[in-house]
């Protein structure tokens, strides 16, 4: 596996994806390597290394590998490669992407029923058509609970930079928001130590992990991603020594993302928010509701009564 810039020890993304590879080495007796990058231009050579080395399946995690991997699985066509966020049109790649604007949407309906200020925030990371998505359905998912709560926006233009998210998490709660939901990779960890320090009141929403225990009851839910699930059943098939091509995608249908249980923070939310959220789960699970991914469907989203759920 190469990991993105944020690297390992992130408790999100790249987390993720390394649990996935530990439990294939334990359940399956994989022979595991992980090269983490610093930097965008250590992407192309830790890929032709693992490549060199004969690993019959290697994960490029994270969209910005998508043309380093272009450029390399042509070079090592007995060499299978999957990349995760991004599709890469080779015969020797699997693409795994995942409909974050669901579990964002999700998200955006717990913390539109929860705010007491009716000013929540979106920080992302880099921005980008993926990141956007995390924006669109966390702000139609507020809509859709509470058109009168503002969604304020901030972008970090990193995954790694820990500072900068814990800066930015405070411009935010200083504008006005109570509750911040963070789609920033490592960016993530500061925002989440500045929610730590403020009073009683204001959230976070975390991403991709489980990061509810990081900062119990100030974090209200973590829009999971489970990039391990998706990477332990492709390790699997290598293992087998057969891996599928093409592009796989995963929703809430196929329990590829959704929130967490929020063990510490249910006694925070507002009487009727749990069922709330579970009745538009259904709605988006049935295909009634079509959660928005970019910002120009945003535009024309029109809001679903979770009744139709029934």
């Amino acid at each position: 596996m190469v990991t993105d810039v944020g690297g390992l020890g992130d408790k999100s993304f790249n987390d993720s994806a390394n649990r996935g590879l530990q439990i294939a080495q334990k359940q399956y007796g994989a022979q595991v390597t992980v090269l983490q990058s610093r930097a965008v231009t250590d992407y192309e050579p830790n890929l032709s290394t693992l490549a060199e080395q004969g690993n019959s399946l290697i994960f490029a995690i994270g969209f910005l590998m998508h043309d380093s991997l272009n450029d390399v699985a042509p070079r090592f066509p007995n060499t299978h490669f999957a990349i995760v966020d991004s599709v890469v049109d080779q015969p020797n790649v699997t693409s795994i992407t995942f409909k974050e604007e669901e579990s964002s949407f999700l998200a955006g309906v717990i913390a539109g029923l929860t705010t007491k200020r009716g000013t929540v925030a979106f920080l992302g990371g880099i921005e980008s058509p993926l990141i956007e998505k995390f924006q669109a359905g966390f702000a139609a998912g507020v809509l859709s609970v509470n058109p009168h709560v503002a969604v304020l926006v901030k972008y970090t233009g990193s995954f790694d930079d820990v500072a900068t998210g814990k800066e930015y998490a405070s411009v935010l709660y200083d504008q006005g928001a109570d509750i911040i939901y963070v789609a920033a990779g490592k960016c993530g960890l500061g925002a989440i130590d500045e929610a730590r320090s403020r009073p009683s009141g204001d959230y976070i929403i975390g991403v991709d992990s489980d990061q509810d225990a990081l900062a119990p009851g100030k974090v209200l839910t973590s829009a999971l991603k489970h990039v391990d699930s998706a990477v332990l059943a492709l390790a699997k098939d290598a293992v087998r020594g057969s891996v599928p091509g093409g592009t796989q995608v995963f929703g809430l249908k196929d329990g590829g993302v959704g929130l967490t249980e929020m063990k510490y923070s249910k006694q925070l939310l507002p009487r009727g928010a749990l069922a709330t959220e579970a009745a538009f789960e259904k709605l988006i699970v049935s295909g009634k509701l079509v959660v928005p991914f970019t910002l120009a469907q945003l535009k024309t989203f029109v809001p679903m009564h979770p009744a139709a759920a029934r």
